[in-house]
């Protein structure tokens, strides 16, 4: 299991990222990150950007270094990263690669209830999301082949990754899409009875009770 970390916002893992290149303040900060395509990468709320750095500063991973105005803005307070901040940067990148966890994708929600559903709506819906999912691979691999042109693949990694996971995910739900239009899926008839008839199955409702399966 990952460390419990005193600033455990992703958010602040992009900021001690960013700043590690040279003070800014937040304004400066957003505005990198969102050019390096950080709120693609992570989770990223913007408005808690200001909570997060200072979160950062209370800690020791930020310090003040000046604070500026600029004609028509707000006096703007300009942050450093400090020795511990680059010291928790590099232990969190270190965790973070290392240590693998569990994440909770909504697909996979939407899985552990799907018989809710019928099963021929869950095979439409399924269609149409490898149609989007098609789509949306083949998109990345042609931004990520050009980007190779032009940035060195350090700096892509993560793209790569995100389509390994896509495409991951499409060959899946293909294997599924083809189990159901096929009626191989080996529930497939108990499934349907339980729709056509409004009556849970006994073997389901056998194991909803023992809590193996959500209604």
């Amino acid at each position: 299991m990952a460390k419990r970390r005193k600033v455990n916002n992703m958010l602040g893992l992009a900021v001690l990222a960013t700043v590690v290149d040279r003070p800014m303040h937040p304004y400066e900060m957003a505005s990198l990150m969102r050019a390096r395509g950080k709120d693609r990468d992570m989770d990223v709320k913007w408005g808690s950007l200001y909570t997060v750095v200072r979160n950062l500063e209370k800690h020791g991973f930020l310090e003040v270094t000046d604070s500026v105005r600029d004609r028509g803005h707000p006096e703007r307070t300009i942050y450093r990263i400090t020795e511990a901040g680059r010291a928790e940067l590099a232990d969190w990148i270190r965790d973070l690669l290392a240590t693998p966890e569990r994440e909770q994708p909504k697909f996979e929600a939407a899985l552990s209830v799907c018989g809710v559903l019928p099963p021929d709506e869950v095979t439409s819906l399924l269609r149409r999301r490898v149609d989007l999912l098609e789509a949306e691979v083949a998109g990345q691999r042609e931004s990520l082949a050009a980007d190779l042109q032009e940035v060195p693949r350090l700096f892509l990694v993560e793209a790569e990754y995100d389509l390994a996971i896509r495409e991951a995910e499409l060959a899946w739900t293909r294997s599924l899409l083809d189990e159901l239009a096929s009626g191989t899926f080996p529930d497939l008839v108990l499934w349907r009875d339980w729709h056509e008839t409004g009556r849970k199955p006994a073997e389901i409702a056998e194991l909803a009770e023992r809590g193996a399966v959500t209604d």
